[in-house]
């Protein structure tokens, strides 16, 4: 594996990191033990964090120099702010109407609009390589950056470090993202340190994390590098990619309406995003969809929250499609409308 120059040891003061030694002491718990110890107590960087040299252990094992990734954990900052926004994310603190509010507005419609017309035949050539409509990466990319506007102001390497060390309820998986990442600079040929984005890490135009940047990303515009960075083409290629992977159908309905003819069990709305009942089933339970469906289609049932009264839709396979890009039925919702507009605007446009 190529190995890559890392500055020598700098306090540089950016957004986004942690620390955490998550050693057991005496007879209190692992976790318990790893909220008490943090970067603070270990001085600037997280080199010498338990859970640090065990990542390293692994790694060295795997090729990559451990001077290498000593320096780099040693500059890598503890951010409160990660950690407070993790904590309170918008999709578990916001109804359905007070989230769309967010993401459902003119001037994002118009920003979409002027996003497809820059880049007609890019998204056009994504739409017949990998047939995922152009409207639904347009509105990725407008739900997750403002259509690559606002992308991130946090270090990659320091948001990586704080929830992977200083963020115990999910900090195997942030570990694993840093060791993505690490992996993911080194193929790259990129400086570590100047990789910017969210305060979970995620990147560019389409906000990757690390290993969906690595399994995912592609090289659209034929240039021999995969920049979702600074490089529309390929962030439209890449998330076009990220669909089509995760088995996106093309042609076929994301949500459907849905008649109640009863009384509906309170546990049937919203019990999961995965569809396993299927149309037939539901319709058996009076729950039916005036859409002439597939009765042997699987849809989820979602009860989704208003100002002005609740609203109820199945989610079907696309739709569970779109929640692999974020976990959250909200963001599903917000996804889709956000793509029905943009694509009934864009093509009224056209005509007129």
């Amino acid at each position: 594996m190529q190995k890559i120059l890392v500055p020598a040891l700098v306090s540089l003061a950016l957004v986004l990191q942690t620390g955490c030694a998550s050693t057991a002491v005496g007879h209190v718990s692992k976790d318990a033990a790893a909220e008490k110890v943090t970067a603070a107590d270990l001085g600037n960087g997280y080199s010498q964090h338990a859970e640090a040299q065990s990542l390293i252990d692994e790694m060295v094992a795997e090729g990559v120099d451990r001077a290498y990734l000593v320096n780099l954990l040693d500059q890598a900052q503890r951010q409160e702010s990660i950690l407070k926004a993790i904590s309170r994310p918008a999709e578990k603190r916001l109804t359905w109407g007070e989230y769309r509010k967010i993401f459902i507005e003119q001037k994002r419609i118009d920003q979409g609009i002027q996003f497809w017309r820059e880049h007609a035949d890019t998204l056009a050539r994504a739409e017949q390589e990998f047939g995922v409509p152009a409207e639904v990466i347009v509105a990725i990319i407008g739900v997750e950056t403002r259509y690559g506007r606002i992308t991130g102001s946090y270090r990659v390497i320091d948001a990586l470090a704080t929830l992977g060390f200083d963020y115990p309820k999910r900090g195997a998986f942030f570990r694993g993202q840093l060791k993505e990442y690490v992996q993911l600079v080194q193929e790259e040929q990129v400086d570590p340190l100047s990789l910017k984005g969210s305060y979970a890490g995620a990147m560019g135009y389409g906000q990757f994390i690390p290993s969906s940047y690595r399994a995912y990303a592609v090289d659209f515009d034929g240039d021999n590098k995969r920049d979702i960075w600074s490089n529309p083409d390929d962030a439209i290629g890449s998330v076009a990619n990220y669909f089509a992977r995760h088995g996106w159908k093309q042609d076929e309905p994301v949500i459907s309406n849905v008649v109640i003819n009863g009384t509906a069990d309170a546990g049937w709305f919203n019990a999961g995003l995965e569809p396993e009942v299927t149309l037939a089933q539901w319709a058996e339970r009076g729950i039916n969809t005036h859409r002439g469906l597939d009765p042997a289609q699987k849809a989820t049932l979602m009860q989704l929250e208003t100002a002005e009264g609740d609203e109820y839709r199945f989610g079907l396979h696309n739709f569970y499609v779109i929640t692999r890009y974020n976990h959250s039925r909200l963001y599903g919702m917000a996804v889709h409308e956000l793509s029905q507009m943009i694509g009934a605007a864009y093509r009224g446009s056209k005509q007129g």
